[in-house]
């Protein structure tokens, strides 16, 4: 499956770069967040309803992508073996988009077919959507944003006694900048915020589950990943250039079991600050 993943990915480096005006300007690391990569064993299901929540469904090489403001949700079809689990379970517990209107967009959405269910301790201004595959998307509110949704976050759970840890580690590598969001320990980068939760049960990594890995891009891949060997962090996948585009991959995990893509993308074109 590694494999195919990677061989798959190497395809969308293919694609145009005008498909990746999805993410937001690099911070000063050259870090934005890229896109979410899902095992499904429905895409056209899938694809419906990220399309209903406002997503624009588009192809880039092999794959179905649904893009947003802030990630590209990629639906491979991943035949054998079929996912070992949901996101519940795994390093990544959840993610999130945020809307400028919770009971307005989740009315619509329901109108549309989507399953939502409702927030937690009756909050008006959450709510969550499962898919089928038990992807947990969480769905927060501001009003104030410039689009009527787009990419807020992915909350990572791991021990308690590793939090501040985690956050350091992403603030050293990928120049995420450490703050809360409400009660979690988070880090922020272009396009998402990284939150992080203690879990009272071990976790998976999130390789081979429904959400198999998330991806960054990055402006200098091959100086970034020299920069991560010599500080001891392995690649999965080493650094890997496209002679046809010049474009890049490699594949990383953090200590906690989330599997990571990082891309260059030469000429990406991006939507704004975040």
């Amino acid at each position: 499956m590694r494999k195919l993943i990677a061989a798959l990915a190497m395809v969308a480096v293919l694609v145009p770069v005008a498909a990746w005006a999805q993410a937001f300007q690099p911070n000063e690391t050259g870090v934005t967040m890229g896109h979410w990569h899902l095992n499904t064993r429905d895409i056209e299901a899938n694809k419906k309803i990220f399309v209903a929540m406002g997503g624009t469904a588009i192809k880039m090489g092999a794959f179905d992508v649904v893009r947003f403001p802030g990630v590209l949700v990629y639906l491979h079809m991943n035949q054998a073996p079929p996912p070992t689990g949901g996101t519940v379970g795994s390093a990544v517990n959840h993610v999130g988009f945020i809307v400028q209107n919770v009971a307005e967009a989740t009315a619509r959405w329901k109108a549309a077919g989507v399953a939502v269910l409702p927030g937690g301790n009756g909050r008006t201004d959450q709510a969550f959507v499962v898919t089928p595959d038990e992807l947990r998307v969480e769905i927060l509110e501001n009003k104030a944003q410039p689009f009527p949704i787009q990419h807020h976050h992915v909350h990572v759970y791991l021990p308690k006694d590793k939090i501040a840890e985690a956050q350091a580690w992403y603030a050293k590598w990928f120049g995420a900048k450490p703050g809360m969001r409400g009660q979690n320990v988070a880090a922020d980068l272009p396009g998402v915020n990284l939150s992080f939760t203690a879990s009272e049960t071990p976790t998976v990594t999130t390789k081979g589950r429904v959400l198999d890995h998330i991806g960054f891009d990055i402006t200098n891949l091959e100086a970034f990943t020299k920069k991560l060997e010599a500080g001891g962090v392995k690649l999965d996948r080493p650094f890997t250039r496209n002679p046809q585009t010049g474009g890049a991959l490699a594949f990383i995990s953090d200590p906690w079991g989330v599997y990571i893509e990082l891309n260059e993308r030469p000429g990406a074109q991006y939507i704004g600050t975040r």
